[in-house]
């Protein structure tokens, strides 16, 4: 019986010695050289998405910034006009127009921020950076100048040129 038993060792340590330089083989592929090479390489079309959200991103955050100091500009005076004595008829009517003033940098601002938002919705779906008249690409340069345009310069023109139009046959009729 002992013969036959130890054959079957000899041939398992002779198959588990394949199985070890598989098993190297394999922790060998898993190492950062192996991985670099099985990842996809980014392609063009990656780093201009890349880029767009990073414009897109930086232009949110500073349209954030710009609305949080607003609000906090407002506060602040509301809070000292609290303090101070009760103003007259001219100081009030003063107020009164800077802070619908405010209240309108502020409503522009939240306009600008929610395209944006409405921007990266679209960057997400795929269709960001793409004319929505004649489906050309949006150039970058555009793209960084207004982050939330929805037509390249061109169909721009025609649609502004085209409201100017409509503009002008209302007011004469």
């Amino acid at each position: 019986m002992r013969a036959k038993s130890r054959p079957r060792k000899a041939a398992q340590s002779a198959s588990g010695g394949k199985a070890k330089a598989r098993a190297k083989v394999e922790i060998k592929a898993r190492t950062p050289k192996a991985r670099a090479k099985s990842v996809p390489s980014r392609t063009g079309a990656d780093l201009r998405i890349e880029s767009l959200r990073k414009i897109l991103s930086e232009r949110r955050r500073e349209v954030m910034r710009e609305i949080e100091g607003l609000i906090g500009t407002r506060i602040d005076d509301e809070m000292q006009r609290g303090i101070d004595s009760a103003p007259d008829v001219g100081d009030q009517a003063l107020l009164d127009s800077e802070r619908v003033r405010d209240i309108s940098i502020l409503e522009m601002r939240n306009r600008v921020r929610q395209q944006i938002d409405d921007a990266l919705i679209r960057l997400e779906e795929g269709i960001y950076g793409l004319c929505a008249d004649c489906g050309v690409e949006i150039s970058e340069k555009r793209l960084k100048a207004v982050p939330f345009a929805r037509r390249c310069v061109a169909c721009q023109e025609k649609a502004e040129l085209l409201e100017k139009i409509e503009r002008e046959e209302e007011q004469s009729s």
